[in-house]
């Protein structure tokens, strides 16, 4: 998918960047930032002779026209904003700009490679990843990439992004657990909304609830209304049964999501009768101001953590940053973290059981190139959002020695598809 980005919300990648902005005065043994990288009036500080200096390659489309070109200028500060708050003269971030464009991006993986990168961040979208993977692989580099397609993970390509089968798993089970039995889906009708639906039937499978009726809905909100009647029919046939609907599931970003909430009273859906459940496209700026949509349910990490690193990123360039913003700063922290370990980026390394921590909470990368998370439960509040069911941490996994299956069991512990 070219235009899949991060988990079904980043995947729209909303917000606005209105530019760069400067970092303030940093510490005088600052970690370098070479190429497009360097800040302007930045002084490069050489480093420290007695340590090896460890390159790491960040690939994204920050020249690229549109939201794309914005999306990946935040992405790149807010990687700058991982790597002078922690302050590791040791790390050398090299970003390379790949236009937006398969083609760039392979250019840029190749120069990255010249350049003596020994890890690769980036890009964005799912055809650059499949066009940097190849000449990856042949360096013996490992990629983490932002893309949330998982046809691309694996043999060295890991996603940092959400995946939405554990997002939609997460949300349903939790759902069921409430006493929630019957559903309903009304479903956008895009890559993302048949990964979504995908997930939903296995979901509900799972937890044994009853699907009553799925309805697929068009871009345009002329096409939406329809599909939302049938819904309402059907929501109103299982309650002259006696069988009434308990939830209505509604994946989806905010453009999907404002459309459906402005048309909920013309299709006649009482959303204080059925609970609206969706994917964590509902964590978007300002979703409470609809008191539609004020209530629904949907995982997501702890806002907390995300909250801190928003004010963090506001200061330094004065604006908000997109909701895509963190897995580049938590990109960049895994790498420093991992740069001064004498394995650094090997897959073990990579795929520790212990796992990592960031602004999006713990999360582990596994053997087969996806990430396991902790998705907390949030319910959208007229401000802001509020957790229902905290999330926890990742597992550790066994060790080799106890399970003597090795990276098949780390595959078989956790259903991340």
């Amino acid at each position: 998918m070219q235009g899949a980005v991060t988990r079904n919300w980043m995947l729209r990648a909303a917000a606005s960047c209105l530019g760069l902005a400067l970092l303030g005065a940093c510490s005088g043994n600052a970690p370098k930032v070479e190429g497009q990288a360097a800040l302007q009036g930045q002084r490069e500080v050489p480093a420290t002779p007695a340590k090896e200096l460890v390159k790491v390659a960040l690939i994204l489309p920050v020249s690229a026209s549109g939201q794309t070109g914005l999306i990946g200028k935040s992405l790149k500060q807010a990687a700058e904003l991982a790597l002078f708050e922690r302050d590791n003269p040791t790390l050398q971030l090299i970003v390379k700009d790949d236009k937006g464009t398969p083609e760039g991006a392979k250019a840029a993986a190749e120069e990255a490679v010249k350049a003596g990168a020994a890890l690769i961040l980036g890009p964005l979208f799912a055809k650059s990843v499949t066009a940097v993977a190849p000449v990856a692989r042949q360096a013996g580099i490992p990629v983490i990439t932002f893309s949330n397609d998982r046809q691309v993970a694996g043999n060295g390509v890991y996603l940092l992004s959400f995946q939405p089968g554990p997002d939609v798993d997460r949300v349903v089970s939790y759902a069921a657990e409430q006493g929630k039995r019957r559903f309903v889906a009304l479903v956008p009708e895009d890559p993302f909304g048949k990964i979504a639906e995908a997930a939903f039937k296995d979901a509900a499978a799972r937890s044994q609830v009853t699907l009553v009726a799925i309805e697929r809905y068009p871009a345009s909100a002329n096409g939406t209304l329809e599909p939302m009647r049938r819904i309402a029919e059907a929501i109103k046939a299982a309650e002259a049964q006696g069988a009434p609907i308990d939830a209505l599931f509604v994946p989806g970003g905010q453009d999907n999501l404002e459309v459906v909430g402005r048309l909920l009273p013309q299709a006649d859906i009482d959303t204080s009768k059925v609970k609206l459940i969706g994917t964590g496209g509902l964590d978007y700026p300002n979703a409470g101001r609809d008191a539609r949509i004020v209530g629904a349910w949907y995982p997501g990490p702890d806002p907390r953590g995300w909250n801190d690193f928003a004010q963090k990123y506001a200061k330094s360039y004065n604006q908000s940053p997109p909701r895509i913003a963190s897995l580049a700063y938590d990109a960049v922290s895994m790498a420093i973290a991992l740069a001064s370990g004498q394995d650094r980026f090997t897959p073990a390394a990579l795929t520790r059981s212990t796992g990592f921590t960031g602004v999006d909470g713990s999360f582990r990368l596994l053997a087969d190139g996806v990430t396991e998370r902790g998705l907390a439960i949030l319910e959208v509040q007229k401000f802001g959002a509020g957790v229902l069911d905290p999330a926890a941490p990742p597992r550790p996994l066994p060790t080799p020695a106890a399970s003597g299956t090795g990276s098949s069991l780390m595959k078989s512990l956790f259903n991340v598809n």
